[in-house]
């Protein structure tokens, strides 16, 4: 089967192995084929013709997508773009992505269906009607705030699952670029979905519809995007690759996390007295792998907390992946359980989680996580 993998991307990877301390899901199972070179491996054997039976099909299903291994490569193996490009010609021959995961992904570029099912979810959840497995939160708001305007310097990138489920995130991180005296134009229904979940599943042809109609909606000025969940950040940033034009590369440009952007910002807030906490920061695998911008969380929160603390698992994914937590739910839980572990040992009173998938995965196992801005915010005194 033809993969469309690149063979100079392909066979970038020598086999060295120093990828394997990084892999969550190596690390858990012991089992090569959970590795990203012995993922990587199989690529090759069903680009030259390999047949793909279950258990290749397996070890790319259980592929977490942190991309943890990138950063420990020496040869700069792009693994996160072979994993996307080997899961969309999957999805193509209809081998991975089954209907009821695309139907699932509907909702999400829609939303005001998406706001009136998490509603619903939300009542189902209170009454112990959906299943543990699936992390969903029993406090889901019913009913949201109105998002407002306040200004034309920078858009907060609003999004959908986020938006449905933790828009009082946003709210919290309006008002702390607000503090620091920008005006924020959240994005609300015009760019609904960024295309993240889309693109992890293989289904490339919907991100790149999502990509161009977030990019119409948002290219009438070149103000900043601002992003207050990592993995959408990522993807974001990513969109000159998934389009392979000069516009997108433009538009990607434009894109930053928010604690990124804050940082350079921090000095423009109000000096208040910190929050008499001690806070360990928990780096979303998109923040710190891909991204590359972790430290600006640290940057952002010193001021505003008693004290930082730092996780000594080396940045280990928590298991949450977009949807891998619910697809895959007893690796995730053995993943989880690593991070939860680390958590333990720095004996902080609460975790600050820059995505919402890791803070509702980590949550679902008893962790107690804030947003960094809602933190923030709360100790502005702005909520």
């Amino acid at each position: 089967m033809d993969l469309k993998l690149d063979p100079d991307d392909l066979n970038s990877c020598v086999q060295c192995g120093l990828c394997l301390p990084h892999c969550p899901t190596f690390r858990v199972t012991g089992d090569e084929t959970r590795s990203p070179r012995g993922r990587i491996q199989l690529m090759r054997e069903v680009q030259e013709g390999a047949p793909v039976t279950l258990e290749v099909q397996e070890a790319f299903d259980t592929c977490v997508q942190c991309r943890a291994c990138e950063p420990a490569c020496p040869s700069s193996v792009p693994y996160g773009h072979l994993m996307e490009q080997t899961r969309e010609s999957l999805a193509a021959e209809g081998k991975t992505a089954p209907w009821r995961q695309r139907l699932a992904f509907r909702p999400l570029a829609m939303p005001r269906m998406l706001r009136l099912g998490s509603s619903f979810l939300a009542v189902a959840a209170r009454a112990r009607l959906v299943p543990r497995r699936f992390g969903v939160p029993r406090d889901l708001p019913i009913r949201r705030a109105r998002h407002t305007t306040s200004g034309d310097d920078v858009y907060l990138f609003t999004g959908c699952v986020m938006d449905a489920w933790q828009r009082d995130v946003h709210i919290a991180g309006q008002r702390v670029i607000e503090a620091a005296g920008f005006g924020v134009t959240p994005t609300g229904d015009v760019a609904p979905c960024c295309g993240a979940l889309q693109a992890h599943a293989g289904l490339t042809d919907h991100t790149r519809a999502l990509a161009e109609q977030m990019m119409a909606a948002l290219s009438v000025d070149q103000r900043p995007i601002l992003v207050d969940s990592a993995g959408c950040g990522a993807a974001m940033k990513d969109y000159g690759h998934l389009l392979g034009t000069p516009e997108a590369e433009v538009f990607a440009a434009r894109v930053f996390d928010i604690q990124e952007w804050l940082a350079d910002h921090v000095d423009a807030l109000p000096n208040v007295t910190p929050l008499d906490l001690r806070v360990a920061v928990q780096d979303p695998c998109h923040l710190r792998h891909v991204q590359r911008v972790h430290l600006a969380t640290r940057t952002v929160l010193a001021p505003f907390v008693r004290e930082l603390v730092e996780l000594d698992d080396d940045g280990l994914c928590c298991g949450a992946g977009g949807a891998f937590s619910v697809l895959q739910p007893e690796l995730a839980g053995d993943i989880r359980d690593r991070k939860v572990a680390a958590i333990d040992r720095a004996t902080p009173d609460v975790v600050a989680s820059a995505n919402p998938g890791c803070s509702m995965h980590l949550a679902a196992g008893g962790v107690p996580t804030e947003h960094p801005m809602t933190l923030v915010a709360r100790a502005l005194g702005v909520l």
